[in-house]
C-alpha cells in the first residue's frame, strides 16, 4: 500500500520545524505544511470526494500549490495539475476530459487572470461540482472561507501502488491534449531516483530554487517531490526572472537549481558586475537541465562562469518524467542526455519497433521501467500506438555512442526533410550559437514549393552585436553542407515560449505558412513573448 503524500508526511514527522517553503517573507515549516494539507484533505472528504476521484488545480508556484497538491493526495484522490496559461474553453476541456469533481484555481492578477479563466471553464464543465478560489476575496468560492474550522488532523487514505496518483496532460501539439496516468509507484520511485542521482539526503539540508512550473512534470518531480522527500527548503519563484533568480541564489544560499535551457541562457545574459558569481558558485552544488536539448555552448559557458557543471537529463510527462540522466561518476559528455536511470531501460527503434543496433545510428528513443505511465486516460487507441510490451515510444530521435550514452538528435516532428535529405534543427542550432554575435538560435522547417521544406532560423543577438542576416547565412554556408544551411535567418529580440520555457517552434512556423517561399527566402513577424 502506498500514497505519494508519504514524501511530505515523513519529512514533517522528522523535521517539523525545518523550513519547507519560502516565498518572499513567508516561510512555512514542514509541520505547518503537512497540517495545511490535512485541512484540504478533510475539506474534500467532507464534500464527498472518494478515493480515485479526480481533482483539478490551476495554481502557480506559491505555497498553495504544494498544500492543495498534497491535500488531494491525502484524501485518496487523483491530482490533475493544469497549465496556468490555459483560457476558459481549454480549462473546460481538461475538467471534462479528466472527469474532475472539484477544481482549485488561483485568482491570479491583471497580467494573468487565472481566476477569470477558471470560472469560465468551471461554468462550462457541469460535472465538476465545486470550485475553490485561492488568493481571492472572501466569498462563497474562496478556499480560505471553505476551510473555516476544518480540522488539520487526519491520516492519508491508503492507496495501491499502481493506483493513479497524478494525471499530467501533454501539450497537445499534434491534437487535443491527452492525460498521462501516473501511479503512486511511478511518482514516488521517480522522486527517489532523482535524489539518488543528485546525492540528496536529509543530511544535505539542501535549498532548491523552484522556478520551473510545478504543474509540469519536471518541476513537480525533480524539485517539489524530490526536494520535500529529503526535507529540503524550496524557495519559490512564481515567474522566472533571471536577475531575481540570481539574487535569490545569493540571499537563500541555494544549493540546487533545475531549469530549462532558455533559463540558463537568461542567467548568463543577466550576469553583470553587480552579481556576486563567486558567492553563487560557493553554495551551488547541483545544476540540472531538462525539458529540451541544452546547447553545448551554453553548457560550456555556464560551467566557466559559475564553476558548476550542468547535469543534463531527459524525460517526458509519460515517464514521471525522469528517464535518462548524466552520470555524475563518469566524465561529462557535452551534448549527451546521459544514460538510463536506475530501473529504466532504453533502446532505439525504427517505425516498426525493430531495435536499431548500430552505434551512432539515429532511431526513435523508446523507454521501459518503473517510470512509465499506465496509459492515456480514456484513450486506448493512443495508448496502444505509443506503447508495446511495456515500452513507450517517445517521439524523440536519438543516437547512442559506443559507451551507451544517448544524444537527442531532434524531435521526430521537428525533423526537416529538404529535397529528400534529413536535416536535424538541433545540429544547425549548435553551429549558429557558436557565432560570437549570436546569443540564442532556433531552427524550423519552412514550407517550400520545390524542396517540400526549407531550413529557416530565428536568432537573438548578443547585446551590442552588429551583423546582418545575409552575413549570417553566408557564415553558415561556409560551415555546413549545402542541404543543411539556413536559406533564411531572421534576427529577433524575443522568441515565443511555453510556460515551461520551451521555444514554441510551431508558432514560428505559423508566421511563414502564408509566405511565398519558392525563392528560398521568407518574411516573418517577430516573436511575441519574452524568453523564460
Amino acid at each position: 500500500m502506498l500514497n505519494l503524500s508519504v514524501l511530505l508526511e515523513d519529512s514533517a514527522r522528522r523535521y517539523p520545524d525545518r523550513d519547507a517553503l519560502v516565498l518572499g517573507n513567508t516561510r512555512i515549516g514542514y509541520g505547518e505544511l503537512d497540517a495545511r494539507a490535512n485541512r484540504v484533505a478533510n475539506l474534500l472528504i467532507a464534500r464527498g470526494i472518494a478515493p480515485g476521484d479526480t481533482v483539478a488545480m490551476s495554481i502557480p508556484n506559491v505555497p498553495e500549490f504544494v498544500i492543495v497538491y498534497y491535500g488531494i493526495l491525502k484524501a485518496g484522490a487523483v491530482v490533475v495539475p493544469l497549465n496556468i496559461m490555459l483560457k476558459g474553453h481549454e480549462i473546460a476541456y481538461h475538467l471534462q476530459d479528466s472527469g474532475a469533481r472539484v477544481f482549485f484555481c488561483s485568482e491570479g492578477g491583471p497580467d494573468l487572470p487565472i481566476g477569470e479563466y477558471g470560472r469560465a471553464g468551471f461554468a462550462a464543465a457541469p460535472k465538476c461540482r465545486d470550485m475553490f478560489v485561492v488568493g481571492g476575496l472572501d466569498g462563497a468560492d474562496s478556499l480560505d472561507t471553505a476551510l473555516g474550522e476544518v480540522s488539520d488532523v487526519r491520516s492519508s487514505v491508503v492507496r495501491d501502488p499502481q493506483d493513479t496518483a497524478v494525471i499530467l496532460y501533454t501539450s497537445g501539439t499534434t491534437g487535443k491534449p491527452k492525460g498521462a496516468c501516473l501511479s503512486h509507484s511511478n511518482m514516488v520511485t521517480n522522486a527517489l531516483t532523482a535524489n539518488r542521482l543528485f546525492d540528496s539526503s536529509p543530511m544535505c539540508t539542501d535549498t532548491y530554487l523552484v522556478t520551473l512550473p510545478l504543474f509540469h512534470s519536471f518541476g513537480q518531480t525533480v524539485t517539489m517531490n524530490a526536494g520535500l522527500s529529503v526535507g529540503a527548503t524550496l524557495v519559490l519563484l512564481p515567474r522566472f526572472d533571471a536577475l531575481t533568480a540570481l539574487t535569490l541564489m545569493i540571499e537563500e544560499d541555494v544549493t540546487v537549481f533545475a531549469g530549462v535551457p532558455t533559463m540558463y541562457w537568461a542567467l548568463l545574459d543577466a550576469v553583470d558586475e553587480t552579481v556576486d558569481v563567486q558567492r553563487i558558485a560557493a553554495t551551488m552544488r547541483r545544476a540540472i537541465s531538462g525539458g529540451a536539448a541544452l546547447p553545448v555552448e551554453i553548457l560550456t559557458r555556464f560551467s566557466e562562469r559559475f564553476g558548476v557543471r550542468i547535469l543534463e537529463g531527459y524525460g517526458l510527462s509519460e515517464t514521471s518524467p525522469l528517464a535518462l540522466f548524466s552520470d555524475p561518476e563518469r566524465d561529462p559528455r557535452p551534448g549527451s542526455i546521459g544514460v538510463p536511470v536506475w530501473g529504466v531501460e532504453a533502446r532505439l527503434v525504427d517505425a516498426d519497433w525493430n531495435t536499431v543496433t548500430e552505434v551512432d545510428t539515429v532511431g526513435e528513443l523508446a523507454l521501459r521501467g518503473h517510470n512509465v505511465m499506465s496509459g492515456y486516460l480514456g484513450r486506448p487507441d493512443a495508448t496502444a500506438e505509443a506503447m508495446r510490451d511495456g515500452w513507450l515510444r517517445t517521439g524523440d530521435l536519438a543516437r547512442m555512442d559506443a559507451d551507451g550514452f544517448y544524444y537527442i538528435v531532434d524531435r521526430a516532428k521537428d525533423l526537416i526533410v529538404r529535397g529528400g535529405f534529413n536535416v536535424y534543427p538541433r545540429e544547425i542550432e549548435e553551429v549558429l550559437i557558436t557565432h560570437e554575435a549570436v546569443s540564442l538560435a532556433t531552427v524550423v522547417g519552412v514550407p517550400h514549393e520545390v524542396y517540400g521544406e526549407e531550413v529557416g532560423a530565428f536568432v537573438i543577438l548578443e547585446a551590442g552585436a552588429q551583423i546582418t542576416e545575409e552575413e549570417l547565412i553566408s557564415w553558415c554556408r561556409d560551415r555546413m553542407a549545402g542541404y543543411k544551411y539556413p536559406r533564411s535567418i531572421e534576427i529577433v529580440t524575443t522568441l515565443p515560449t511555453t510556460a515551461t520555457g520551451k521555444i514554441l517552434k510551431r508558432e514560428l512556423v505559423a508566421t511563414v505558412r502564408t509566405s511565398t517561399v519558392s525563392t528560398g527566402t521568407v518574411s516573418t513577424s517577430r516573436g511575441s513573448s519574452d524568453v523564460g
